[in-house]
């Protein structure tokens, strides 16, 4: 069972880019790809909101989830998000452990 946390970081005048690009250029995003049970760390921009950024986070389980939580990276990030003065939406979601029905496979181009 896998966990996904979609984070939404909004800001004014391209923070929320900014602190994505320093979170990479710091290798803060690199170290947090390595921790054990994650297995997706990837940013993206909405189209239609540039000064949102998504983060697409998702860890193996809970407990995973709960040590990165509890670890010293997480007040670094906390400080980021304070340098660039973001605000946040997130949304969390549970793997289905059956995966992607062979009847909506039928729509995947692969």
């Amino acid at each position: 069972m896998s966990i996904t946390v979609n984070l939404y970081y909004t800001g004014e005048n391209g923070s929320a880019r900014k602190f994505a690009e320093e979170m990479e250029a710091r290798g803060v995003a690199d170290a947090i790809r390595a921790e054990d049970g994650n297995e997706k760390y990837e940013y993206f921009i909405p189209f239609k909101d540039p000064e949102t950024v998504l983060l697409i986070d998702s860890w193996r389980d809970q407990e995973s989830l709960d040590i990165h939580h509890a670890s010293p990276m997480m007040a670094e990030i906390a400080k980021l998000r304070d340098k660039y003065d973001l605000h946040m939406r997130v949304e969390r979601y549970v793997s289905d452990a059956e995966g992607v029905p062979q009847k909506d496979q039928d729509f995947i181009r692969k």
